[in-house]
């Protein structure tokens, strides 16, 4: 087997067990909630806490591979994430959870970028889209296997399985990657941006977290808004930061390029709607309607086996189609399946439920697949790695939100109907609806794109775009 690819099955390996953790704890957080004695909604936290951490420090990821060698980061981030792994299945409450999922997050921030570095250089330009295509099995097989294999686990072992079956994986992905992979590092890295690393690292976390604590009595609101408060300012102080530095982090003068900016904004908004799904599906079906997480995770699966089939249609839906309509037609078509679920009750067949999530599966695939492309449809290949930086960070704080938002609805939905079980059907059929509307409200964005946006796009960019998703 060419060097190359073996590379790229190490790299490969060690994303499938990133991508698999992300999706094997929200089958399980009701079990969790109840071996920890904590409340459900609270474990909104121990994801948020992930994200937050992949997006503080994936903007430094790069430098620091250059700096110190991407072989060597790749390894670190291996230990870190499978260390962080270790501590979760540990956990004796949701305070040590919530730390060790930022461990995890830290690993998982420096083990996506520099493991695709790694690749980018170590591949000669002839064999680079056969190597990527690699790179696109464990973002398919990831959340595929995960709910079903995070049930299967939560219903038969333990939960804490689920966290420790990351340590072999680990401990092998070390091992090749210190055999087989080369040393790669660039000679005169970039300035690392330290004031503005500090800006947006305290500013993205503490704005999150104020928001993922407030409600469901996880704090005093005079704890909460402070950190909201101290975050917003942050961020503030980074947005001056960044007009005057020659170097900033995160780039904010991308979003002057027309395409970017509407698949950052609306993308975010997208994202922030169905980015809720992972957090009220699995708990609709298991604390409304009754189900064990090997069944809710039997059922929720279905939605990435459609994403999977929607691979194979992307680009010549596409070329048909074009981006604007793409991007309108299937934000609406989400935003309207994702308000749908919340109709759904313990007496809707499982033909009926699984049908809608293959359906919506698919339509929000090709809608990241649309979003990915266009967004760097006008991009240089000088800006490429800054867009690709503040991307990412977009992306992951959206996916952060939209747990928040999610809850908030679904508490807000209780307190409003006046019930005094927050897991009533009523209370998720707002929170659903309401989440739908976020999402929705993406297409005005897609509107204001001119009708031939992405045309400059061939359809193998688009086609390797899609190999970007999420």
């Amino acid at each position: 087997m060419p060097r190359y690819l073996v590379t790229a099955l190490i790299v490969a390996c060690a994303l499938f067990m990133e991508n698999l953790d992300a999706t094997v704890i929200s089958t399980s957080l009701p079990a969790i909630a109840l071996d920890l004695h904590d409340d459900p909604i609270s474990l909104k936290l121990a994801m948020t806490s992930y994200l937050v951490s992949l997006a503080v420090f994936i903007p430094a990821s790069g430098w620091i591979a250059d700096r110190f060698g991407a072989r060597n980061i790749f390894r670190l981030a291996i230990v870190v994430f499978t260390l962080g792994s270790i501590f979760c299945g540990f956990a004796r409450d949701l305070s040590e959870l919530v730390a060790a999922r930022v461990l995890q997050g830290l690993g998982g921030a420096m083990m996506t970028p520099v493991g695709r570095l790694l690749l980018l250089r170590s591949v000669d330009r002839a064999d680079l889209v056969r190597a990527l295509s690699y790179l696109t099995v464990p973002a398919l097989l990831g959340p595929l296997a995960g709910p079903l294999l995070g049930g299967f686990i939560t219903t038969y072992f333990h939960w804490r399985w689920i966290f420790w079956i990351n340590v072999p994986i680990g401990v092998v992905g070390i091992v090749l990657a210190s055999i087989y992979i080369e040393d790669v590092r660039e000679e005169a890295p970039w300035p690392l941006d330290i004031k503005g690393f500090v800006y947006s690292g305290l500013g993205l976390s503490l704005l999150i977290f104020g928001l993922a604590l407030a409600g469901r009595g996880l704090t005093r609101f005079e704890t909460t808004l402070p950190l909201i408060g101290l975050g917003a300012l942050s961020l503030t102080a980074y947005f001056f930061h960044a007009r005057r530095a020659d170097f900033p982090l995160l780039d904010l003068r991308l979003l002057a390029v027309p395409t970017f900016r509407a698949g950052l904004t609306g993308g975010s908004l997208f994202r922030i709607g169905v980015g809720s799904i992972p957090f009220l599906l699995p708990l609709m079906l298991q604390m409304s309607f009754g189900m064990t997480p090997f069944q809710s995770g039997s059922i929720t699966f279905i939605g990435s086996a459609g994403a999977m089939l929607m691979k194979t249609t992307a680009a010549p839906i596409l070329r048909l189609v074009g981006f604007r309509r793409t991007l309108v037609g299937a934000a609406t078509l989400s935003a309207l399946f994702l308000g749908a679920y919340g109709f759904f009750t313990p007496a809707t067949p499982l033909v009926i439920m699984m049908s809608a999530l293959f359906i919506s599966g698919f339509v929000k695939s090709l809608e990241f697949t649309s979003l990915n492309a266009i967004a760097y449809a006008e991009i240089t290949p000088a800006e490429m790695s800054r867009a690709v930086s503040f991307a990412s960070v977009a992306q992951q704080l959206s996916l952060s939100l939209g747990i928040a938002a999610g809850a908030a609805a679904l508490q807000t939905a209780a307190r409003l109907n006046g019930d005094a079980d927050v897991f009533d059907a009523e209370n998720f059929r707002w929170a659903f609806l309401a989440m739908g509307l976020v999402s929705l409200s993406s297409v005005p964005t897609f509107l204001s794109l001119p009708r031939d946006a992405g045309s400059e796009l061939a359809p193998r960019r688009a086609k390797e775009a899609s190999q970007l998703e999420r």
